[in-house]
């Protein structure tokens, strides 16, 4: 199964929880210092609350797609890129406290989406070495642009 994932930047962490648990009726999946995630499972989404700036408004980080294997990863980038969509494929990477392969792309809006499948737990928020997830966003107070996409 595989569902939608929507990344908020909010800048009340604690009240989007009480907020988000109230309206989807459950309690999140992760919990780390400055982020939470919820795994709805009606409708299915995967909602990632990512501690902004204090008083700044919420505001759409994020979008993707959560697949349950690194091959449904790789299929979607073989597919975009034949589609003649510009990807930026990571593996292994470390971003949002968990270890993933994904691939990037960039929609006409600026919106950054990404595919990904979550492999395992991560002990960081914020993007391993050498990865273009979430490489600025948080500082700027807005997206972060690598090579082909905008990410985290």
């Amino acid at each position: 199964m595989s569902r939608v994932q929507l990344a908020l930047r909010v800048a009340d962490l604690e009240g989007s929880v009480a907020f988000y648990s109230r309206l989807f009726g459950a309690e999140p999946a992760k919990r780390r210092p400055g982020y939470a995630n919820f795994a709805i499972a009606e409708p299915p989404l995967k909602l990632v609350l990512i501690e902004g700036a204090p008083g700044e408004p919420t505001r759409m980080d994020h979008l993707g797609v959560e697949v349950e294997t690194a091959g449904e990863v790789t299929a979607a980038t073989a597919r975009l890129a034949a589609a003649g969509l510009d990807t930026a494929a990571e593996e292994g990477t470390a971003c949002c406290y968990a270890v993933q392969d994904k691939v990037w792309v960039t929609g006409p809006g600026a919106e950054p989406w990404e595919v990904y499948v979550v492999k395992g737990d991560a002990d960081v928020l914020g993007k391993a070495a050498g990865s273009v997830c979430c490489a600025a966003g948080a500082e700027t107070g807005g997206p972060a642009q690598p090579a082909a996409a905008t990410c985290c």
